[in-house]
């Protein structure tokens, strides 16, 4: 099955192609990505409906992302920093795989996602 919804707001229906293909509806309510990889994201999963192949409406089944789940955690349970050492290393590991990616590769669009991460290393570093 191809990783396409439709958003219940807007009635757009969006299909992520390829692993790094982000879409997301005309008002922004849902989003799928990562191709064939069925991965998803909604404001609201009432407005959130899977399409198949054939374009007939699929009830999706949930699973919260570990993210979420760190996200969710108590503030009795403090999240520990990684050392100023360890997040130098995943910076000249993130440099070190992009300097390897095929020239095509170069030119692809970067997702939020990537953005996200370089912004919470470079906050790590700056603390």
């Amino acid at each position: 099955m191809k990783n396409r919804a439709k958003c219940k707001l807007c009635e757009s229906i969006i299909e992520s192609f390829f692993e790094q293909d982000y879409v997301s509806c005309k008002c922004g309510e849902i989003t799928v990505y990562g191709g064939l990889s069925m991965r998803c994201a909604f404001i609201n999963q009432e407005n959130f409906l899977r399409v198949d192949d054939e374009g007939n409406i699929v009830v999706p089944h949930y699973v919260e992302s570990k993210d979420a789940e760190t996200d969710n955690q108590t503030n009795d349970q403090p999240k520990e920093q990684p050392a100023k050492e360890e997040v130098m290393k995943m910076l000249d590991e993130m440099i070190e795989s992009y300097e390897k990616l095929p020239q095509h590769g170069m030119s692809a669009p970067v997702t939020h996602y990537d953005f996200m991460s370089l912004l919470i290393i470079l906050k790590v570093i700056l603390k």
